[in-house]
């Protein structure tokens, strides 16, 4: 499939069993391999040149005399001048136009959806041919509801929700796929002003705690953190959940003791003198993941060209705010009232990792937040371990097959390797919270490791 059709050594007719020779030599002749052209690019060149050189030559033997008498170069050059070839390379390796061109994708105004609100004024969209709108949305229920309804082509999730969804865990069981991490590290413990003596968390009994979501990274770390402490989070404090646009308010106001949520929310309590930035999540679990970009398998398989169109653009955005250097342009675009709605001063501290913590100090991690698209399948097991440590989930768990039918790695490498991105190895990925390894290949052991869990 991928030899080089100018090659005049080379056969395009070859013998049905696919060696490299013609079926009536298919007795005598062995099957010799076919070295591969560098690069996804390379290949797919190739199966449009030999296309093409088929159509003009449909007897073999008489293209491979053509080749050898006027060379590959001249060949290639004679060709070109009566047919478009590299029009149809570039046409065959776009693929077809999207089926569906004006789509609306939601988002909660968080930094965590920074490559999908950026896409927006960006042009990262309409670069591939997409017309985009980005809807702003109140809440993840919301998030959630809107999709199943179809008001939403794509949507801004937090990496749990399409699992949760697609097994029927809060709603009815709709398969979702999640081809691509929107951002990883990114959240921290705030805590109220009047806590800033209360940092060891076995001072915590009787706090009130705010979550974006029950089905949320932020639930399942808080969790974590203080189960670590010896505190049991269904009795010793109490998690609710709260839209991240109103965390703030609510302690100015005392209705809460703090939160595990997402920025601005924890910059924007020290920018508005009423919290303290305590902890950040990446000092639990270093490059855990939290949001992502998320279909239904419905609209990924009836919209082929417009879900590839979408995730070669969030991959592309995702590439580009990877990017330190990129950072302050990004926290302009993002800012307006229609976006984050948020100081730009607050999205470039957290954004370039240089920033006030509330407390008199400033610190600098430029990894306090970053930008990965990878859907580690490791990221899915350890997240269903979570939902099935406090009795989110019941029953058996097949956690492989759940991980690999959701969270879908192979999409998202195969794009990376078309935009000229090397994805990693997916096999190679260690998990480590708070100084504990995860197995993947042992789920159930490692959630009857813990000592406090509802299971």
């Amino acid at each position: 499939m991928f030899e080089d059709p100018f090659d005049p050594k080379s056969l395009l007719a070859r013998c049905s069993c696919g060696g490299d020779h013609r079926a009536a030599d298919h007795g005598r002749l062995t099957t010799k391999a076919v070295p591969s052209p560098a690069g996804e690019e390379g290949q797919w060149n190739r199966v449009v040149d030999a296309a093409v050189l088929r159509a003009t030559f449909p007897v073999d033997a008489q293209r491979r005399q053509f080749l050898r008498t006027v060379g590959s170069a001249t060949a290639l050059a004679a060709l070109s001048s009566v047919f478009p070839l590299a029009a149809a390379r570039e046409a065959f390796a776009q693929g077809g136009a999207p089926e569906k061109k004006d789509l609306k994708v939601g988002f909660i105004p968080i930094t965590c959806a920074t490559p999908i609100i950026m896409a927006h004024p960006m042009g990262f969209y309409s670069k591939q041919g997409l017309n985009v709108e980005v809807v702003k949305t109140a809440g993840w229920a919301v998030v959630r509801d809107k999709s199943l309804a179809k008001e939403y082509d794509a949507a801004h999730m937090l990496s749990p929700m399409p699992l949760a969804i697609s097994l029927g865990v809060g709603s009815n069981p709709v398969p979702w796929t999640m081809p691509a991490i929107e951002n990883i590290n990114g959240q921290a413990i705030t805590l109220a002003m009047k806590h800033k003596d209360k940092r060891n968390p076995k001072d915590w009994k009787g706090f009130r705690f705010a979550v974006p979501f029950d089905y949320s990274m932020h639930n399942y770390l808080l969790r974590y953190y203080v189960a670590e402490h010896g505190l049991d989070p269904d009795k010793d404090i109490s998690i609710r959940s709260v839209p991240p646009p109103e965390m703030v308010a609510n302690l100015r106001a005392d209705n809460l003791d703090g939160y595990l949520g997402p920025d601005p929310f924890n910059q924007r309590a020290v920018y508005d003198g009423v919290g303290f930035i305590h902890l950040l999540t990446k000092e639990l679990w270093d490059g855990h993941p939290c949001c992502a970009f998320a279909v239904s398998k419905e609209f990924a398989s009836q919209n082929p060209n417009s879900y590839r169109a979408l995730l070669k653009a969030i991959i592309d955005a995702t590439a580009f705010a990877s990017k330190l250097d990129n950072r302050k342009e990004i926290a302009k675009a993002i800012a307006p009232q229609n976006y984050l709605n948020q100081p730009e001063t607050v999205l470039e501290q957290i954004l370039t990792g240089t920033y006030a913590d509330g407390l008199g100090g400033v610190k600098k991690d430029p990894n306090r937040i970053d930008f990965d698209p990878f859907p580690w399948n490791q990221f899915a097991v350890w997240i269903l371990t979570q939902m099935k440590r406090w009795g989110q989930l019941k029953g058996d768990v097949d956690y492989a097959k759940v991980a690999a039918d959701v969270y879908l790695a192979t999409d998202t490498a195969g794009m990376m390797k078309e935009m000229g991105l090397t994805p990693p190895d997916p096999s190679k990925k260690t998990i480590v919270v708070m100084g504990k390894t995860f197995d993947p290949a042992k789920p159930d052991e490692y959630v009857k490791s813990f000592a406090i869990r509802r299971t």
